[in-house]
């Protein structure tokens, strides 16, 4: 059977339906790196760079010259406007759902043509555009002639996770269309994991000569010269990998997160954009010691992509956007052995090794050195919100931040604040002031040595704390300066050595408003607001 295949990206969805037996005849994108990557790795099919809201709104006679019939299509729109991590899930939808309504508006067109073998039809997406997709659509709806109706909503449709697909990825997904429902091939006992891949592969930069036997293709073997795209490391640098290691552990009410990565846990969601010091940060250990992040490869074994799969771009960015926004084949196959298994088609038995096409000039990563980033200043108006690290108790945390400043006429503010909880309903800050007379004079005398001990140390102003704190981390090490991180860091320590045996239930009450507050977390803005009154 044919297929089509809009917005088609770097071709994970059609290469899943390529190893089930179907033809994939047309693809279409406005990218040129996914354009030349889906070209490459699929040379008999007519790919073409453009836009498919202006396909989906052709003149009939022209737009059945340019999209030819087939029994299947498939797309993935452009899932930014949808997901979660676009202002948290809150970004402007009216893109997206005008790039949905343009892949309907074309499956409709084809599906509503007067002698259609249109069959089956699939749209891909994150699972937050579920919210946007309707149960039916009338012509009207989709700015088109005819009283008919196209039914996204079906039986099959539902959320999916690639891992139980065998691709070794915690990746959800948003399947509806018309096609039969798809069976899962593993369960939580025996999804393929991040281990699974990374031993496959070899540590990158291993000059031993080697076989690749691909985790997720049996059978699929390349000599080491020939896997494209991991003879490389991206090694972080201490201020990246340390980001990123309390922001994945220590991100005020989120839930902790592993660093390095859990390798016997399927990899989480590859990203589009292979960030180093962010919560979503992707870090690996090095043998010899370190940290890096994934090579291109890594991540396409991760989305299940097969090894001898290219991809066309010339900078690892690009190839990481390539890799991170497609769809995993190991789901897309599911789909199209479940098409296949209902029309009687014949499945291969055996992995189709991919013909390039050798006319598309390849950049390939491996032997690249890239050197070691260079920390920046931050700059002068920079934000800051973070509190004492590893202190959560009872949901309340302690936080200093800048955010009250003039940023417009740079006039700087510091301030403490008391934060509970999370989410409209619930989350609550107070900025409540807590008197020595509340604490016994045997604490009082410690905490002020501790104070005294800092203060001659601490900035003047709080204009000059903000430059303390855009500076770069080996200027404020190399010059003794203490900034905002490293004052939270020295009222956690302090903490960590006199609460030792403190039990994390003793409260102490300051206000009707806050009558039940951790001891602790009391101890920890009372001295956090002494130290900080004495740069005022």
């Amino acid at each position: 059977m044919r297929v089509a295949d809009f917005f088609c990206g770097a071709g994970g969805f059609s290469e899943g339906f390529r190893q089930a037996g179907f033809e994939i005849i047309f693809a279409v994108d406005k990218w040129e790196p996914a354009i030349n990557t889906f070209k490459a790795n699929k040379p008999n099919c007519r790919v073409r760079q453009d836009d498919v809201i202006r396909i989906s709104r052709l003149p009939d006679e022209e737009f059945h010259i340019l999209v030819p019939d087939t029994e299947v299509i498939i797309g993935s729109p452009p899932c930014v406007a949808f997901s979660n991590s676009n202002k948290s899930g809150n970004g402007d939808k009216s893109l997206g759902i005008e790039l949905l309504k343009a892949y309907l508006r074309i499956v409709a067109r084809k599906k509503n043509k007067e002698n259609s073998i249109l069959r089956y039809w699939v749209l891909e997406n994150v699972p937050n555009i579920k919210k946007y997709v309707q149960e039916k659509y009338s012509a009207a709806d989709l700015e088109l002639d005819g009283d008919f109706y196209l039914t996204p909503i079906n039986n099959s449709t539902g959320i999916y996770n690639a891992k139980y697909f065998g691709a070794p990825t915690n990746r959800k997904r948003f399947l509806c269309g018309e096609f039969p429902e798809i069976q899962t091939t593993c369960t939580d006992e025996n999804v393929m994991t991040l281990r699974a891949v990374l031993n496959s592969l070899g540590e990158p930069c291993n000059n031993m000569d080697k076989v690749i036997h691909d985790c997720n293709y049996k059978g699929l073997c390349l000599t080491k010269d020939k896997l494209t795209d991991h003879q490389y490391l991206y090694m972080l640098q201490p201020f990246e990998w340390e980001t990123a290691k309390r922001l994945k552990e220590d991100k005020g009410y989120m839930g902790r997160m592993s660093f390095p990565e859990n390798l016997d846990n399927p990899a989480r969601t590859v990203m589009a954009t292979m960030s180093a010091s962010s919560r979503e940060s992707m870090i690996l250990p090095v043998a010899s010691g370190g940290y890096r992040l994934p090579t291109v490869r890594e991540a396409a074994s991760m989305m299940s992509f097969p090894i001898d799969y290219r991809f066309y771009g010339q900078s690892k960015g690009v190839k990481h956007t390539l890799v991170g926004n497609a769809v995993p084949p190991k789901m897309s196959y599911a789909v199209a052995k479940a098409i296949a298994l209902d029309t009687g088609e014949t499945i291969p038995e055996h992995y189709i090794p991919i013909q390039h096409d050798s006319e598309i000039a390849f950049y390939n990563l491996n032997n690249i050195v890239f050197e070691p980033k260079i920390e920046k200043s931050k700059c002068d108006i920079a934000k800051f919100k973070y509190h004492i690290p590893y202190l959560i108790i009872d949901a309340f945390r302690v936080e200093l931040t800048n955010y009250h400043s003039d940023f417009d006429k740079k006039e700087f503010k510091w301030d403490v604040e008391i934060h509970y909880s999370q989410g409209k309903d619930k989350a609550r800050v107070f900025c409540p002031i807590i008197k020595s007379e509340l604490w016994d004079k045997d604490s009082l005398k410690k905490w002020d040595k501790f104070i005294n001990s800092i203060i001659p140390h601490m900035c003047k102003s709080y204009n000059q704390f903000q430059k303390v704190y855009c500076m770069t981390s080996e200027e404020r090490n190399v010059n003794n300066y203490i900034g905002p991180f490293e004052l939270l860091n020295l009222v956690k320590e302090y903490i960590n050595k006199n609460f030792e045996n403190a039990p994390s239930n003793e409260k102490i009450y300051i206000s009707d408003e806050l009558p039940n507050l951790p001891k602790t977390i009391g101890a920890g803005y009372y001295l956090l607001n002494q130290l900080l009154t004495s740069i005022d």
